[in-house]
């Protein structure tokens, strides 16, 4: 007889063996975890003769114990316990096998279980499922057949299936990061090569406005756009979209999309912010988030710009070594749409020969040794690098803030519009009226004689201005009024640009007064053609004034 007990122990050793070596290879090879996990139960459930079993896990979310597989004769899983709850909370507490003869005896136990289940518990082995100080649930089998009571062997094998069954899982969690990590990765590196897509393509080298964007990470809150519009005009921006990441990068492609869409119609950057900020406004921006821009409309042929700025860094203007910022005028995109009206403010910046740069904060906070760059540094760059050409001297300066292979606290972006005419010998911004009109004649003398015009020529030169804005006095505001008057030689010529803000003129119906009304200043337009070689008028886009450009051969 002891012969025969022996065997059977020995047999059942060796079937507890089997088992544990089945179930483990069946772990670490199944593509479905809970399906596997549900067939481990059931053959464990069976070869200890249980009359029921189920396995809980720790939901990482709210802490409590889940049912994620079950065997019985009612399907529990789904069934939530609160963390540390009954006899299971308690193993897993105590990270160590509980053995109930009988459960209604214990303070830990409660009738939950067996209300959903519609079993009466009387035993209970628990073993943990942990690897190392990692608690991730229980294993618990319920009713022992026979006698009731579970074997110290029963205990051994549930200890040692819920060891395997934990590193499965534990492996099985970590291949899904590791697969969600990747997807994400993916995902970053299509979003950004969306980003790209959107920012304009190198411009040519005559072209006057560029820019460049160096993100931090893999995506981007900034950014900018350069669209060359059909009237020769240029319209580009600035932007920068607060907080980090994805939603950051959803809502800066919204922002440039926007820009895209509504420049078309709306030619003058207060209206068009404006419009923005309705957008903006109407699908309100998760978690607060908002936008700053700056947003400016070239003329090349005048090198002016008409700028309006929604809560974002000052734009600077560096000119004869100098240097002018032009604050924000307006709050930032999609915060409140009843803060702002129709149109943001708008401003002229007249370039006369300078160059307006618009960049993010990215640029004033970067650090240098224990300090930030701020604006000075940003404007001592600027003046450091002024001779190079356009885009070289944006990644030059960008280079010198974060060298090549350096890590960004935060996204960079910079921009630049130039005036790409040649340098004006005279620039100058005034009212014009009879009292200053002869400081002006005193004026245009001296440049036209520094381009190289002889005294004869330069007094052409003096008399066609003055009738010029004698004109724009009488005709054009019909009293006093601002103009830009710039003189410049263009190669072998000299040219004037006149500018006046009044609606538009049909100077075709300007007529030349009498012979004996003539005077200084009083020679008529057709005088003007007959001094100066090229006469041209044009009006400028969207009412916004006129342009007179006069040029005189030097001989």
């Amino acid at each position: 007889m002891p012969e025969i007990a022996a065997r059977r122990h020995s047999n059942t050793y060796h079937r507890q063996i089997d088992l544990i070596a089945e179930m483990s290879q069946e772990f670490a090879t199944s593509r479905d975890l809970g399906e596997a996990l549900q067939r481990g139960l059931k053959r464990v459930a069976a070869f200890v003769e249980a009359e029921a079993a189920s396995l809980f896990l720790i939901d990482e979310q709210s802490g409590e114990l889940v049912c994620r597989a079950c065997v019985g004769p009612v399907d529990i899983k789904g069934l939530r316990l609160a963390a540390g709850h009954g006899v299971v909370g308690r193993v897993v507490r105590q990270n160590a096998v509980a053995v109930l003869k009988d459960a209604r005896h214990d303070p830990d136990f409660g009738a939950l279980v067996d209300r959903h289940s519609g079993l009466t518990t009387r035993s209970i082995l628990c073993a943990p499922l942990s690897v190392r100080d990692q608690r991730l649930g229980a294993i618990e089998l319920i009713n022992k057949a026979g006698n009731g009571v579970f074997r110290p062997g029963d205990r051994q094998l549930l200890r040692a299936l819920g060891a395997s069954a934990a590193l499965a899982i534990c492996n099985a969690r970590l291949t899904k990061a590791m697969v969600d990590q990747e997807r994400v990765r993916r995902e970053l590196e299509l979003a950004a090569d969306i980003q790209r897509s959107m920012l304009p393509g190198r411009m040519p080298e005559s072209f006057p406005v560029a820019g460049l964007n160096r993100p931090a990470h893999e995506v981007s809150g900034d950014f900018f756009d350069i669209l060359r519009l059909p009237d020769g005009r240029i319209a580009f921006a600035v932007g920068d979209v607060s907080g980090k990441g994805i939603n950051a990068s959803l809502l800066m492609v919204k922002a440039t999309s926007l820009f895209r869409c509504l420049v078309k119609t709306h030619r003058q950057p207060g209206r068009l912010l404006g419009a923005i900020n309705r957008e903006l406004c109407e699908a309100a921006a998760p978690g607060g988030m908002f936008v700053t821009m700056a947003a400016g409309l070239l003329d090349p042929r005048i090198g002016s710009v008409v700028l309006a700025n929604a809560g974002h860094e000052p734009s600077i203007l560096h000119r004869d070594g100098t240097f002018t910022a032009f604050a924000a005028d307006a709050p930032p995109l999609g915060i409140a749409g009843e803060l702002v009206s129709e149109a943001m403010p708008e401003r002229r910046v007249d370039l006369a020969g300078g160059a307006l740069y618009l960049f993010t904060d990215g640029l004033t906070e970067t650090r240098r040794g224990e300090a930030m760059v701020g604006a000075d540094g940003v404007c001592e760059l600027i003046s450091r690098f002024a001779g190079l050409p356009c885009e070289r001297r944006l990644h030059t300066i960008i280079d010198e803030l974060a060298p090549a292979g350096s890590s960004l606290r935060d996204d960079l972006t910079l921009l630049v519009a130039e005036d790409r005419r040649s340098k004006p010998l005279l620039a100058e911004h005034f009212e014009v009226c009879p009292e200053r009109l002869s400081e002006m004649r005193h004026k245009v003398d001296a440049a036209a004689r520094t381009a190289g015009c002889a005294a004869e020529l330069a007094k052409d030169v003096v008399l066609a201005v003055d009738e010029a804005c004698q004109n724009i006095f009488r005709h054009a505001y019909r009293g006093k009024g601002e103009v830009v008057l710039e003189l410049r030689r263009d190669g072998e010529r000299v040219e004037v640009g006149l500018v006046d803000f009044a609606p538009p003129s049909d100077i075709s119906r300007i007529r030349p007064r009498p012979l004996g009304e003539l005077r200084p200043g009083g020679l008529g337009t057709h005088f003007i053609r007959s001094v100066m070689d090229e006469v041209s008028y044009s009006p400028l886009p969207d009412g916004a004034g006129n342009l007179l450009i006069m040029r005189k051969v030097i001989r």
